[in-house]
């Protein structure tokens, strides 16, 4: 059936059948109801750990079909269940109880909406005959998730259980996904329902095709243009548009770059690749848009860097492609937005140019022979402890194209987001809303449990790590295989680097560690310690290979920050 708007609806029906959803309902209780509401919208798993409040939810799951991950931190929940719906495109699902367990979700629900994940977050809460007033643990959940999330909460009578389930799916999965908070009162969990009740059908969205008018304005912008360059962002992976823009890029010549959470939406190993841009304003990808007079942006999203880094004096001309229109900014000025489907949108706009229009990609190789030799400098320097670009190189060396690695916010993420060559979606991930530390351990469980087929890989530093390191017993536990690389420096080196360009001077970021492979194999992990720059890449295949957990320790030096700012401060360009 059609829509307001113009989109197309495919109506799906549940898990359950409505004549068997009606036949339970008549003896169930809430609980097992908002179970069967998420069976509906095909939840395979719900990360959490229980509490005395919602103990009927825990046991509702026992048996249902849905997987309950038991993990050792909600924080860590949250993380998981975020990865998860960046990963599936469907909405990830953690649980915690009232009060304290619920905050510790807050983290990653605000990093899931930051970064444009769907996520659906669940917590108990106090019975609704003390919430009124002053009482044991009970806080207001949805006034404190509000602000981190699209649509937050509380359940307040069984009536409205499947209309608030298929509202929060609906809500965190629409085509600007993100977050989703819902409360469920203890006596409202518990209480049985007086007249059967059964899950809502699911409503898929189709994408809209785009509007001939803007494309045509589009069409006139990019026609006139000397030197125009295409930046993918995260909306572009999400709506899978790698082929249109292959086949955009190939028609025109155009050259192409990618944000961080855009990494591998156009394979950098293409001839049009200007690799990722987000981190200085002067870094080697930048350069491509030095002498642009045309940015057309698909898929970009402002929270995932400051666009005055590429357009400092907002004299670009700008067309916008995505599904949603883009955020007011000084330096993104938009001439044209064309609101659709992405992969539609360049398809539409490349048959509506001048037949034989094409450009000059010539900075692309260019701007990709200064990457390639910075990963040959690492690969061919052998200090210990390792330069990052030593890290970087083996890693590549050591994943395949599809392999999934989950960069750590710190130096390494900046190292990593910025040479790392990708060539498949979402196969680098970062945090880049929130840039929140923490959480690529808890982070690879999830992709593990999305991507089973592919080898995970979290890397992060020895900061990063002890924030969730307590996550490598959940893996264990679930027979969860992936491999965490853990970059020692003993410091918080990101924020080192930082003070030492602001300041001259750094203090307050030492610190110490366990020793990190006694610490792994004592949660029943394999744990390796680099010894010599050497051993890192056949460590990590070895790793990569076993089907189990495994911690690598490798000591890193972080002096290589300060030559790469010093070094990418006195170039300049165009070329």
């Amino acid at each position: 059936m059609a829509g307001a708007g113009g989109r197309a609806y495919v109506r799906l029906m549940g898990t359950a059948s409505a004549n068997e959803s009606r036949d339970t309902a008549a003896v169930e209780d809430v609980a097992h109801l908002l179970v069967r509401c998420l069976r509906a919208e095909g939840v395979e798993y719900v990360f959490g750990i229980p509490g005395e409040e919602n103990i009927r939810f825990v046991d509702a799951l026992k048996g249902s079909g849905i997987r309950y991950i038991l993990v050792r931190h909600e924080q860590a929940a949250s993380f998981m269940a975020e990865i998860y719906g960046r990963l599936t495109g469907r909405a990830g699902v953690c649980s915690a109880t009232l009060g304290p367990g619920a905050i510790n979700l807050l983290l990653g629900t605000a990093d899931a909406m930051t970064n444009s994940a769907p996520m659906v977050a669940l917590a108990a809460q106090g019975s609704l005959r003390r919430i009124h007033k002053e009482s044991h643990q009970v806080i207001d959940l949805v006034s404190m998730f509000s602000p981190v999330t699209q649509w937050a909460a509380r359940v307040e009578c069984p009536d409205a259980v499947p209309e608030m389930t298929r509202k929060a799916f609906r809500t965190a999965q629409s085509e600007r996904p993100g977050a989703v908070f819902l409360a469920v009162p203890e006596d409202i969990e518990a209480e049985r329902l007086a007249e059967p009740l059964a899950p809502l059908r699911v409503e898929a969205v189709r994408a809209d095709a785009p509007s001939p008018t803007q494309v045509a304005r589009a069409a006139e912008v990019l026609a006139s243009a000397r030197q125009p360059v295409v930046l993918a962002g995260h909306g572009a992976a999400r709506a899978r548009a790698s082929a249109a823009l292959l086949r955009f890029a190939e028609r025109l010549n155009i050259p192409v770059a990618t944000t961080f959470h855009g990494k591998g939406v156009f394979p950098d190993d293409h001839p049009n690749a200007l690799g990722a841009v987000g981190f200085m304003r002067h870094d080697y990808g930048n350069f491509g848009f030095d002498t642009a007079d045309v940015l057309l942006c698909v898929g970009y999203e402002i929270q995932e860097f400051d666009p005055a880094k590429i357009n400092p004096n907002g004299d670009k001309r700008i067309v916008h492609v995505h599904r949603f229109p883009a955020e007011v900014d000084a330096h993104y000025p938009v001439a044209v937005g064309v609101e659709g489907d992405p992969s539609q949108a360049l398809d539409a706009l490349a048959a509506a140019l001048p037949a034989g229009l094409t450009y000059d990609s010539g900075s692309s190789a260019k701007i990709r022979t200064l990457l390639d030799e910075e990963l040959q400098y690492g690969r061919d320097n052998d200090a210990f402890p390792l330069v990052p670009q030593r890290v970087v190189h083996d890693v590549r060396a050591a994943l395949d194209r599809r392999d999934i690695v989950l960069a750590d916010t710190g130096a390494g993420k900046m190292w990593m987001s910025r040479l790392y060559p990708t060539y498949e979606p979402d196969t680098c991930l970062v945090s880049n809303g929130l840039s929140t530390m923490g959480f690529a351990l808890p982070g690879a469980i999830a992709a593990k449990l999305a991507q089973p087929d592919r080898r995970v890989l979290a890397m992060m530093g020895d900061g990063s790590f002890l924030m969730n390191s307590q996550e490598l017993e959940t893996a264990v536990r679930e027979r969860i295989p992936l491999v965490a690389l853990v970059l020692v420096d003993e410091e918080y080196g990101l924020i080192t680097w930082k003070m030492e360009l602001e300041l001259g001077r750094h203090s307050h970021t030492r610190f110490t560690n366990p020793d990190l492979v006694a610490y792994a194999e004592s949660f029943g992990a394999r744990g390796y310690l680099v010894e010599a720059a050497d051993q890192l890449l056949p460590v990590l295949r070895r790793a990569l290979d076993d089907d189990t957990v495994s911690v690598i320790a490798c000591p890193v030096d972080y002096s290589e920050n300060l030559r790469l700012t010093d070094r990418l401060g006195s170039l300049h360009g165009p070329f």
